[in-house]
Formats: structure tokens, C-alpha cells, sequence
């Protein structure tokens, strides 16, 4: 018992102080966010009405617009690219490890440097067309950058490079973990690879596939670094995200206490995603316990 009481504070003192402070902070916007606060918090009472400013500023809206879109496109588009590589390297090929490497690469890489890195690759006087233009194709355009309609785009294609190699490798972990039973008795009945992979072994996959979209769609919503430095929500503000209306009015309109009743919104954003899933893992759970 005494050789064991270090290893436990060690382990449970770290977790309990970041969850107090987690949930201290919590209470203390959701706090802010019912009171009159501008540069500097200030006790009051003005119910919902930072609320109801939030909601009904075109910022937000656009914002959630823009959230739809890019979460959608990112965690689908992340998900097939994730698994497609983990099928790629589930055949053994030669070289599986350096390919391995340089797919989680980007995993390693700070989204401030991914969203600077792709700024300048899509920069139309900088990156891509202006390589292509120099090669002589002159009529070629990729200035989705600049363009209101296609920026967000860009977003999604950063995003999918910084994390598809996050999906590759669960869905590679969870492939290799297949009954080799199931694919035996799947070869015997004359499955070709494409049924095999259909029929046996991706329904095993559906597990962790729920947990790559859920923890993608977290990163999706809690998206900042990556926009500030890529797109900064331009043009204009036709990429705005809802961590970026959160810095806007908080730190450039000295908007604190709507500041904090956006964060607020967009923590119940993300409630919306993690307690259903917390809720199916315990279904799960007890499922597993009185099998």
C-alpha cells in the first residue's frame, strides 16, 4: 500500500487539479456570459441578452454556415483518405514503414505551420498557379484562396493533410486486429479482395470508425489555429469559424461577455457530439460486461 501511494498521486493529483481547472473556467465564462462585461469583467445581470446578440449577428451565422461545410466535408473527406492509406499499407507492401512515417507526419506538425505552409502553396502570386503558370500553362487558376466561394476549401484541404495520418493509423490498428478466422473462412468461400473487405472485414471497423468521426468533428469545432493562419477568416469573413467570432469579440471588439456566450454555444456544439458518444460507449460497455 505504501509502495503504491506515490504511483496513484502521481496519476490521480494531475488529473483532478485539470479537471478542476477545466471546470472552474467553465463556470467562470458561463458566468461572464450573463453579465454586461466588455474589456474587463463586471458583475451584472443581463440574462440572455449576449445570447440573443450572438445568435442574431451575421458573424455567428456565417460562422455556423461555415462549421456545417467544413466539418462535413473534413471528417467524410478525412475519414475515406484515412482509410484508404490504412488499406494501402494493410497489404504489406515494401517500404510500409517509411510510408507509415511520412503519412503521420503532418501529426507532428503545429497547425500554425500547416495553415503558413498552405497559405503560401495556395497563394495565387506564390504557390501552385504560379508554379504552373511559369511552366507555361498560363489560363491555369487554383486561387481558391481569394475566392469567397472556394476559401473555405482550403481550409478542408489543410485540415485533411494535418489528419488524415491520425484516422490512417486507427483504421490500420483495427485491420490488423481482424479475426484472421473471419478472412480464412471468407477466402474458402471464394471472396475476392473488394467482397472481403466490404462484407468481412470493414463492418469490424465500425467501432472505431464512430470514434475517428467523433474526435475529428471535435477538432472540426474547435478549429482556430489552422484558419487564423491560413485564411485569417477572409476573405472578408467568408471563412469565419466559431472559435474565430470567439476572438473576435473577446480580444479585437473587447466584447467579453459575448465573447464568453459564444465559447458557451460552441461548448454545447460540442456536448451536441460527445455526449451521444459517451452515451453509445457505455451502452457498449455494459453489453461487453453481461456478454
Amino acid at each position: 500500500m505504501v509502495r503504491r501511494l506515490p504511483e496513484v498521486l502521481t496519476i490521480w493529483v494531475p488529473l483532478l487539479l485539470s479537471a478542476a481547472h477545466l471546470i472552474a473556467f467553465s463556470l467562470w465564462t458561463i458566468w461572464i456570459s450573463f453579465t454586461p462585461s466588455t474589456l474587463v469583467p463586471v458583475s451584472g445581470w443581463v440574462g440572455l441578452r449576449n445570447y440573443s446578440a450572438v445568435a442574431a449577428s451575421r458573424n455567428w451565422q456565417i460562422a455556423l454556415d461555415n462549421l456545417l461545410l467544413f466539418g462535413s466535408a473534413f471528417v467524410l473527406l478525412s475519414l475515406a483518405t484515412g482509410l484508404m492509406l490504412a488499406i494501402l499499407l494493410d497489404q504489406r507492401i515494401r517500404g510500409e514503414n517509411l510510408l507509415r512515417s511520412i503519412f503521420l507526419y503532418p501529426l507532428a506538425v503545429s497547425f500554425v505551420v500547416t495553415g503558413t505552409v498552405w497559405s503560401w502553396l495556395l497563394n495565387p502570386g506564390l504557390g501552385i498557379q504560379k508554379l504552373v503558370h511559369d511552366l507555361g500553362w498560363t489560363s491555369f487558376r487554383f486561387d481558391w484562396l481569394i475566392d469567397r466561394d472556394m476559401a473555405i476549401w482550403t481550409i478542408v484541404i489543410a485540415a485533411i493533410w494535418q489528419s488524415s495520418g491520425f484516422a490512417m493509423a486507427l483504421f490500420l490498428a483495427g485491420l490488423r486486429s481482424v479475426d484472421a478466422d473471419l478472412i480464412k473462412a471468407a477466402q474458402i468461400d471464394g471472396a475476392g479482395p473488394i467482397r472481403m473487405y466490404r462484407r468481412v472485414i470493414l463492418p469490424t471497423l465500425w467501432p472505431i470508425t464512430i470514434t475517428v468521426i467523433v474526435i475529428q468533428l471535435q477538432f472540426a469545432i474547435s478549429t482556430f489555429d489552422l484558419v487564423r493562419a491560413l485564411t485569417n477568416g477572409g476573405p472578408g469573413i467568408a471563412t469565419q469559424l466559431p472559435a474565430l467570432v470567439v476572438y473576435d469579440l473577446m480580444f479585437q471588439r473587447s466584447l467579453l461577455g459575448r465573447g464568453a456566450a459564444a465559447a458557451v454555444l460552441m461548448l454545447l456544439i460540442l456536448l451536441a457530439v460527445l455526449l451521444p458518444y459517451a452515451a453509445w460507449r457505455y451502452v457498449q460497455r455494459r453489453r461487453a460486461n453481461h456478454a
